[in-house]
């Protein structure tokens, strides 16, 4: 089985990669997108959203790193993918399943899943521009607002000759409202020969073996879920035990010495509340700490207050 890490657009940087890797368990990472729309990006994008090309595509952990792609050009699509293999990237991940209204909007991301063609054509074109050497992969969710496409549009990808697909047990309507529909992924697995990743509403082990039973994959791509419990990798593996406060603690304040020094900053008081709300759900500790920091606005308080807590 595999433990993969999800793109989470805004959530996900290099230096929360760069923490979770280093906790363990993940055999791969995909990056955040990087949106394609009517031109070959630069270099400096590619590394902006993906700074692990510089390191041989992976994590300070040694955890591999796919890059991932959003656009609905296929000529577009496949020059920034080739450009991504050249920069080092191991293979390439096209987004079907984005639900932000702003990529929705301008057709891309979930916006796709209502056109099953223009996703092969995508898939297709990238697939014949990158080396066969290299991965090419998908993640969609079950549909738009139903779910009756998602055989369609999973043949659609792999026709296309993608190497994996990754799907999210939910339509673009039901965003990441419960339950994820499992079963859904079991009838794509049925109706495909490529490997088929489950992904959606695993936050523990027993959450893994439902999911497993349900779909019939092994293989699992988490995002909320670890943020919620940053060892949850090990958790699914082996069902260690969660992460002990203390150790999470430690690993909130390494996580603020990397984004502070960055041009990130501004944004680090929102991203550390974020991370708290998703903890509040397994760690009694992170709820009254999150009630603290809620109401802060400056760096420097929430920094404060985590050294303070860290320490007591």
């Amino acid at each position: 089985m595999r433990v993969i890490l999800a793109p989470m657009e805004g959530v996900a940087d290099d230096p929360m990669r760069s923490l979770l890797t280093g906790v363990g368990g993940y055999d791969l990472v995909i990056s955040e997108f990087i949106r394609v729309v009517d031109q070959l990006l630069p270099e400096k994008v590619f590394y902006r959203l993906c700074a692990e090309l510089a390191y041989g595509s992976k994590t300070k952990a040694g955890t591999p790193v796919r890059l991932q792609l959003l656009g609905q050009h296929p000529n577009w699509m496949a020059e920034n993918a080739v450009r991504a293999i050249e920069l080092g990237s191991q293979g390439v991940d096209l987004n079907y399943g984005c639900p932000a209204p702003m990529v929705n909007r301008s057709n891309g991301g979930a916006a796709l899943l209502k056109e099953p063609e223009t996703i092969h054509k995508v898939t297709k074109a990238v697939r014949d521009a990158v080396p066969l050497t290299h991965p090419v992969s998908a993640k969609i969710r079950l549909g738009w607002d139903d779910k009756s496409r998602c055989v369609e549009i999973a043949q659609a990808i792999e026709s296309a000759g993608a190497t994996e697909l990754t799907v999210h047990a939910r339509t673009k309507e039901e965003g990441y409202r419960p339950p994820a529909h499992w079963e859904y992924i079991n009838l794509i697995r049925e109706a495909i020969s490529i490997p088929v990743i489950a992904n959606g509403e695993v936050w523990s082990h027993q959450d893994y073996l439902n999911c497993k039973a349900a779909s019939g994959c092994d293989d699992v791509m988490i995002g909320r879920g670890a943020l919620a419990v940053p060892n949850l990798a090990h958790v699914i593996k082996t069902n260690q035990t969660m992460m002990p406060w203390y150790d999470v603690m430690q690993l909130l304040l390494q996580y603020s010495d990397y984004e502070i020094v960055s041009v990130k900053e501004k944004y680090y008081p929102a991203r550390i509340k974020q991370w708290l709300k998703f903890m509040v759900k397994h760690y009694p500790e992170a709820d009254a700490l999150f009630a603290q920091v809620r109401v802060m606005r400056q760096t420097q308080d929430i920094l404060a207050l985590l050294r303070s807590e860290a320490n007591y």
